[in-house]
């Protein structure tokens, strides 16, 4: 399995891979860069990295749109594989044998009677393998029913799940939830802070190319301001992912900013390039759409800010 030490070289060679191909199915992401298996201990056959790594590669994601099922698979359900001591799962997640998904308590009306779950979730990233938080267990349950949903951003599958007595396997407790949650909203954060850069470029190149007046409309003193805002506030969520390593408090904060930096960004960047931002044609909506259900994938920031101020305020 390819090993990159650096965040900055893995950075470059994750680019440079979504570059050349951006059609590359998991399995082939996985083989030729070692993605899938980038925090799955050595042992297990992963590449045993960090949270420094998982970011570069999520930011590159993020800036390429990526569908790959990164932030589900190899961040979250390797996680929850990890605390519960699945090996077996471990070394099939770090091949790309094949993904899987996680409902934390809470993303549905699931109730475990016994080895027997039922319920439904109804927003689930796409995953084959479903690793389950009920009942104060981790188990994997095969779903009785997937129900794709057809979202306003097609980049990032979402499936209805429904459990309707369905056998389950145990993995381990439910006592690693919270830092499979905060972990996921690291990697988003990341993930947001790529797209928010992407946006900025995207609206820095408009501006020097596109002219009103004889002059390239960077040059009006609005246009910098905007510029100028946008990348105090790309650098200062960038520091908030960064920081963001799976601590409650910090994901905390990093999924509030994040949220609205690329929000914002992904507007400002449609407003920079006027007309042409709000065409089929152009894929200025594209991010607006990513940034736009983002905002609401774990939680909106309201209630990223709701639960930081039971730390703050005690």
């Amino acid at each position: 399995m390819p090993l990159v030490a650096l965040p900055d070289e893995l950075r470059a060679v994750v680019r440079a891979y979504l570059t050349d191909r951006p059609e590359a199915p998991w399995q082939s992401f996985a083989r030729d860069v070692g993605i899938a298996g980038l925090l799955v201990p050595e042992e297990h056959g992963g590449a045993g990295c960090g949270p420094a790594e998982m970011a570069a590669v999520a930011e590159e994601l993020g800036r390429a749109l990526s569908p790959h099922p990164f932030l589900q698979s190899a961040v979250m359900a390797v996680e929850a594989a990890r605390a519960s001591g699945a090996g077996w799962l471990l070394e099939a997640l770090a091949e790309g044998a094949v993904t899987a998904t996680v409902a934390l308590p809470g993303d549905g009306d699931l109730r475990l009677d016994g080895k027997l779950l039922t319920g439904v979730v109804p927003y689930a990233l796409a995953g084959e393998m479903v690793l389950v938080y009920a009942g104060g267990l981790l188990v994997e349950a095969v779903p009785t029913r997937r129900v794709p949903h057809r979202t306003v951003d097609e980049s990032r599958p979402l499936q209805e799940l429904t459990f309707q007595d369905v056998p389950v396997r145990q993995l381990g407790d439910d006592s690693s939830w919270a830092r499979v949650r905060d972990l996921g909203i690291a990697a988003l954060a990341a993930e947001q802070v790529g797209g928010a850069q992407r946006c900025l470029e995207m609206a820095v190149e408009h501006a020097g190319r596109r002219h009103q007046f004889g002059r390239p409309i960077g040059s009006f003193q609005a246009i910098k301001h905007k510029l100028a805002d946008l990348l105090l506030l790309v650098e200062s969520a960038r520091s908030a992912a960064g920081a963001a390593t799976g601590d409650e408090v910090f994901a905390a904060i990093a999924g509030s900013y994040c949220t609205e930096a690329y929000l914002a960004a992904a507007g400002e960047n449609i407003q920079v390039h006027g007309g042409i931002g709000i065409t089929w044609e152009h894929p200025a909506h594209r991010y607006l759409k990513r940034a736009t259900s983002d905002a609401q994938l774990f939680c909106p920031p309201q209630a990223h800010r709701a639960r930081l101020a039971g730390h703050v305020f005690g």
